[in-house]
């Protein structure tokens, strides 16, 4: 009679973890990296961190486990490069021509609006769920820790920034000084380039 229990249960265990959805947690990933070491505009609700350099190794590692998104305008990616190691380029913000930024000489930024509802469709279409690692990249970090609070707020778990981003800092000193010459995905010598994918871009203009 204890056998028959037994034997029972474990198959009611079983069906129960096939009824449950798929978890991603196979994908290991370290970072010493915390809010207390950065700057506030570049600290995310996840507190999650990765350098431009370790985001490479993960993704390269782990190609068909992790999502990784740049969230940097389509103007950015088609005059400044890209990398085809993305799985999407999904705009956090986009320019507004109709409002001229004085302070910063350049046109003003404004929310995408669509983003969270085109990110969690490129989740349901990879078939991740919320346990996903999601790595999103912008031009130098600030974006992208945006973009990894507003996930993190919708539920998902693993969801890192990549703190140098693209192009990297600006020298603070220098011949350079002013220029993004400091760190980043270019300036790492990473794979990067000009060929951009049009399926990869999610944004509706």
């Amino acid at each position: 009679m204890k056998v028959i229990r037994i034997k029972t249960l474990a198959v009611i265990l079983v069906c129960f973890c096939l009824a449950m959805p798929a978890v991603s947690l196979a994908v290991d990933i370290k970072s010493t990296i915390t809010n207390k070491d950065l700057v506030k505009k570049k600290q995310s609700e996840s507190d999650k961190y990765l350098t431009a350099k370790q985001a490479y190794d993960v993704v390269t590692a782990n190609a068909n486990e992790v999502l990784f998104i740049d969230v940097r305008t389509v103007a950015e990616v088609e005059f400044v490069g890209w990398t085809s190691l993305v799985d999407a380029v999904i705009p956090y913000m986009a320019n507004d021509f109709d409002e001229w930024n004085e302070k910063k000489r350049r046109y003003k930024k404004v929310i995408n609006g669509d983003f969270p509802i085109v990110f969690e469709d490129l989740v349901a279409v990879k078939g991740f769920d919320k346990n996903t690692p999601i790595i999103f990249m912008c031009r130098s970090g600030t974006r992208s820790a945006k973009a990894a609070t507003l996930a993190t707020k919708l539920g998902y778990t693993q969801v890192y920034t990549v703190i140098d981003g693209f192009e990297g800092d600006k020298a603070k000193k220098g011949s350079n000084k002013g220029h993004r010459v400091v760190n980043g995905w270019k300036n790492s010598d990473l794979r990067w380039g000009y060929n951009i994918e049009g399926s990869k871009l999610l944004f509706n203009q």
